[in-house]
């Protein structure tokens, strides 16, 4: 603990980096309090680094409850509409464009079981399509393949 309070700009610094790192990486940036405190921790060891505020812990601790409510209030909406921003874009998986011959008749009603990759795949037609056709898969959920008939080639 003397190590912390003998070096308390840099040790609040390194605190907040760590924190700003943990919210990040490990969070993925959806919880906003780590961001705050950190930011705040680093905010307050560059002031007591610059000698602006008195090198105390109680003016630290104070200072960072300041300061993270500060950053709390100003950032809150900002960084919630970054976050909802959202991209509809369709993810292209490998399982798109893979053709094979079913085994099974596929319609609206009937979604018959394909092993693939090791997986049980639901096989989802808007479409009725008979046994021994090839098909291809245009779309992939979990558990689900959406497939379409090919013409042959």
């Amino acid at each position: 603990m003397d190590f912390f309070t003998n070096n308390l700009a840099q040790s609040l610094f390194v605190v907040g980096l760590i924190l700003l790192v943990v919210e990040v990486t490990v969070l993925g940036f959806s919880t906003f309090v780590l961001f705050f405190v950190g930011l705040a921790a680093m905010v307050t060891g560059a002031l007591l680094y610059l000698g602006i505020l008195p090198d105390s812990v109680l003016s630290a601790m104070f200072s960072m409850g300041v300061l993270t409510l500060l950053a709390a209030l100003l950032l809150w909406k900002p960084l919630k509409r970054m976050q909802s921003k959202v991209s509809s874009k369709k993810i292209k998986s490998d399982f798109i464009d893979h053709r094979f011959i079913l085994k099974e008749a596929v319609s609206p009603t009937q979604s018959p079981k394909h092993h693939y990759s090791g997986v049980e795949w639901a096989l989802i037609s808007d479409e009725s399509i008979a046994a021994g056709t090839k098909v291809e898969v245009t779309e992939a959920e979990v558990g689900k393949l959406h497939i379409k008939a090919v013409e042959s080639e």
